[in-house]
């Protein structure tokens, strides 16, 4: 039945359109249908009023949601960052060099839509997480939804100030909002310098919400693996939690390469993988090395093993495999073999501020390695150690890499071709092009 005013004047053509009156004291702006009485006369079947009967007046509907909607918000605890939404970010992030904010942005707001598992924002200062994070808070409120937003850091100093007699909160009650509300959003999570106390009260909240499986988005710029294991250690569930990198994360001791500027612009699109200058077999076999190198970026499964002489293209397609996996979300360790022999070296020294034992662990345990130009500067015992070390972990632990070297298997030392060679876990291809500048490359 449509509700009409109580007023007999506007039995038929008053609508919830119309603009409210005024009050005789007060000025108070009141319902045009009702007229502050909060209720309304249906219409009967016969298209008069039926006096009989009364209903809410859709008003009142309209103040409980308003209601309901102001008691949300101040339960979300966002305040300024109310004004975050999907609306207000650009599609490629704040800016155009943070790879994986896109594939970010889409999964942001499908979990959105539908809350399910964990969402870990890992990137540094400026790269958008905080934006993306508050962009899923402020759309789960707008459909009526609780959200709790906090940094964490804020929570820590909440829950210390909840000790004191003259605390407006209690630490419990403040402690079970954290832990238990529909979605929790807990900013800016880092585990350096924090006390004994805090470490246990965040490993307390999320070991709770995960055995619950309660939905969570956490931001980070540290990397996931330098913070406290008790924090980080449900992160790996692949299953129920979501790790989308923005960039490379600060770090507390680990600095990893990001990909030399020139690098950092080649992709599959520009590879030319049709050169006229080359023969027939030249072409297939590059046409080759292109597909095994698509299909590497689509799923990086075992070693992926590029031959060939300098300039042939090996390195460019290293280059468009890491940034394929950047622009998709996911991390990605690129460097050269020369350079990361010398970041090894300068860790030794007693004014580094490089943990060499850290930065070693962050190379070995890359999701993704890629290793530019190796056997280039591994002559001396000390280098070769390292690399078999490194080249070592990963076959026994079966992590994805890259490789590109100008060398042949017969040219490398034993104990490391024989992992490269391994059919059952690496494809070495031997690249048939010669360097893209022939003619310069026949007069060197």
């Amino acid at each position: 039945m449509t509700p009409i005013s109580t007023s007999k004047a506007n039995t038929g053509a008053s609508s919830g359109a119309e603009a409210a009156s005024q009050g005789e004291t007060g000025g108070a702006v009141r319902c045009s249908l009702c007229r502050g009485a909060g209720f309304v006369h249906p219409v009967s079947s016969s298209g008069e009023p039926d006096y009989s009967r009364a209903v809410p007046c859709s008003c009142r509907e309209q103040a409980l949601v308003r209601q309901k909607q102001g008691l949300l918000e101040r339960y979300s605890n966002l305040g300024y960052l109310s004004h975050y939404s999907f609306e207000t970010l650009k599609p490629t992030g704040r800016t155009q060099s943070i790879a994986g904010f896109p594939a970010a942005l889409d999964v942001a707001r499908r979990y959105a839509v539908d809350p399910q598992g964990w969402i870990v924002l890992v990137g540094p200062v400026g790269s958008g997480k905080t934006h993306l994070a508050c962009a899923i808070a402020n759309e789960r409120l707008s459909q009526g939804e609780p959200v709790f937003y906090v940094s964490a850091a804020d929570l820590l100093d909440h829950l210390r100030a909840a000790f004191s007699p003259g605390s407006d909160v209690s630490y419990d009650d403040l402690f079970s909002q954290v832990r238990n509300t529909p979605l929790l959003v807990l900013d800016d999570v880092s585990t350096e310098g924090a006390s004994e106390w805090a470490r246990q009260k965040l490993e307390q909240i999320l070991n709770h919400r995960y055995n619950l499986r309660l939905p969570t988005v956490i931001t980070t710029d540290v990397a996931p693996d330098e913070l406290d294991p008790g924090v980080s250690e449900r992160f790996v569930d692949g299953g129920f939690c979501s790790v989308l990198w923005l960039g490379n994360p600060r770090s507390t001791g680990v600095q990893i390469p990001a990909l030399p500027e020139g690098l950092a612009q080649q992709t599959f699109k520009d590879f030319d993988h049709r050169r006229t200058e080359l023969s027939r077999e030249q072409r297939q076999n590059l046409q080759m090395a292109y597909n095994l190198a698509v299909e590497f970026a689509r799923q990086p499964e075992g070693w992926l093993v590029f031959q060939g002489v300098h300039g042939c293209g090996k390195t460019h397609l290293a280059a468009a495999i890491a940034n394929s996996r950047l622009a998709a979300g996911q991390p990605v360790f690129f460097v050269v073999v020369a350079d990361l022999l010398d970041y090894l070296r300068s860790a030794f020294g007693p004014d580094s501020r490089l943990s060499y034992a850290r930065f070693f662990e962050e190379v070995k345990q890359s999701p993704l390695l890629v290793l530019d130009d190796f056997g280039e500067q591994s002559s001396t015992p000390w280098a070769r150690s390292k690399l078999f070390q490194l080249i070592n972990y990963r076959y026994n632990a079966r992590l994805p890499m890259v490789v590109t070297t100008c060398l042949s298997l017969d040219e490398m030392e034993i104990r490391i071709s024989s992992r490269f060679a391994d059919p059952r876990f690496g494809t070495v291809f031997n690249i048939l092009a010669p360097h893209y500048n022939v003619d310069v490359y026949d007069r060197e």
